[in-house]
């Protein structure tokens, strides 16, 4: 099944409601004026009010995504895909839950 490639300007969000941002770590393919994501490119999430019990802060601090093209790469690292599962996580990498997908470009589909 394809899936849409991630490029730098997806737009995600903790499961919280908090935006991430994504610095690419290749820039030599870009789908409409924007660099497509690399597996191991991660969402930085800054300003997550998540705590747990009893109160210790637990913000979320990245996205995790894994969803990979096996057909396509770019200078040999697999693009990443819109996958329903990708996580967010805390600085002690516990999972919080999905992240929320709000405008991800559809013109590029991979497998």
């Amino acid at each position: 099944m394809s899936r849409p490639v991630l490029t730098q300007t997806a737009m995600v969000q903790c499961p919280h409601g908090i935006p991430a941002t994504f610095a690419a770590s290749g820039s030599k393919v870009l789908i409409q004026g924007a660099p497509v994501l690399l597996a191991g490119d991660k969402g930085m999430v800054a300003g997550c009010p998540f705590t747990l019990p009893p109160p210790k802060p637990s913000p979320c601090t990245t996205t995790l995504h894994t969803g990979l093209s096996a057909a396509v790469t770019s200078g040999g690292a697999s693009l990443l895909l819109q996958n329903p599962s990708d996580l967010a996580q805390s600085a002690e990498q516990v999972p919080h839950g999905p992240v929320i997908w709000g405008a991800v470009q559809s013109k590029v589909l991979a497998r």
